[in-house]
């Protein structure tokens, strides 16, 4: 368990972060100066004038109220930063085993390891200057890993990269998630990113912590649309693949006790994928729209109208819908919203134009 509970005060500019995060990746969302890089410094120790507390399992790092600040080289933290940093006049390998905490360097064997692991083998004489970004990438994980760390935090690793390169990392990514016990702090303003890697999501802006709590939960609260932009607003679900129909290239996905289709895309009964439906890919209707004939949208849920957005000033209503313990997202204009006679408590079908797969397992 990770507990963070800080305030950093720089100039005039206070940064508030608050959560707790069980094992696997938490991320740190928002915009641009939302204050995610300075509460991860925070955490790794970097920045003087946090308050706070910070607990780490049974390690207390931070506690300012009775005196506790154990510095950044004793917390063992590994940091990967966005440009990753890597010491030039190192080989690839030097730069491996360069800062085990402690001072024990790795084995010869947990070197080989690491490179096969992180698909980096053919690299190890290399200097910095030939890698590409996604291959320094690798490297600084790399690292990061080898020093012996409790926590994992990353900042922005994908910024700097190319869509290519981006997309080669993030696998990487996820089986450092998936097969160490190291519990992750990522840093992201990629939407994308946060939906496939997070299990917690913590939403930043201006400095403060709008919402913080599992991913799932988070991301169909009306709280994170200004964090999220109103494109991106909607909701992350998963559900379990319960049939293939092969010849139309259809997957069917139970979710929350409704059937959800897909386009099949090497799909597996049993497996459990997480999906993206955005706010503005929902439709709705009043009554059953199953029984509609000549719709060319399959994907028709009976929900439940949970809660419509308080702000009515703009065209279009937000509404949270729920089926059963999912929460779904829909985005309607305000003249619909008056005319259909739409209202908390009502049941709705959700009509779903389209659905971002991703992650599956």
């Amino acid at each position: 368990m990770l507990h963070v509970d800080i305030v950093v005060r720089q100039g005039a500019f206070e940064t508030e972060c608050r959560f707790d995060a069980e094992a696997g990746v938490t991320a740190l969302f928002g915009p641009s100066g939302a204050g995610k890089t300075t509460a991860l410094r925070a955490i790794a120790g970097l920045v003087p004038g946090a308050s706070g507390t910070i607990r780490l399992g049974e390690r207390i790092l931070l506690d300012s109220a009775r005196g506790i600040g154990v510095p950044a080289e004793k917390r063992r933290v590994g940091f990967v930063f966005q440009e990753g940093r890597l010491l030039p006049h190192l080989t690839v390998a030097s730069n491996l085993t360069y800062g085990r905490h402690g001072g024990r360097g790795p084995t010869d064997e947990a070197l080989r390891h690491m490179a096969g692991f992180l698909g980096i083998g053919h690299l190890l004489d290399r200097k910095p200057r030939t890698l590409s970004g996604g291959e320094r990438q690798r490297v600084a994980i790399g690292r990061a890993l080898l020093s012996d760390p409790a926590l994992l935090l990353m900042d922005e690793p994908l910024a700097s990269l190319d869509p290519a390169r981006r997309a080669e990392l993030l696998p990487m990514i996820e089986r450092v998630r998936d097969e160490t016990d190291i519990p992750i702090v990522f840093v992201s303003h990629n939407v994308g990113e946060v939906a496939r890697l997070a299990e917690t999501l913590v939403v930043m802006d201006g400095g403060r912590t709008l919402a913080a709590g599992p991913a799932l939960d988070i991301f169909p609260r009306f709280e994170t649309d200004a964090a999220l932009g109103q494109g991106e607003a909607g909701a992350l679900v998963e559900g379990k693949v319960t049939a293939i129909d092969s010849q139309f290239g259809i997957a069917t996905v139970d979710l929350g006790g409704e059937a959800l289709e897909l386009t099949q895309g090497g799909f597996s009964v049993g497996q459990i994928v997480r999906l993206r439906i955005l706010a503005g890919d929902v439709s709705l209707a009043v009554g059953d729209a199953g029984a509609m004939e000549g719709l060319s949208i399959r994907n028709r849920l009976v929900t439940t109208i949970a809660a419509i957005a308080p702000d009515r000033t703009g065209p279009y209503a937000e509404l949270l819908l729920g089926l059963g313990q999912v929460r779904l997202r829909a985005r309607v204009t305000r003249k619909s919203l008056f005319e259909m006679g739409l209202h908390e408590g009502q049941r709705v079908t959700a009509m779903i134009k389209a659905v971002s797969v991703e992650r599956r397992r």
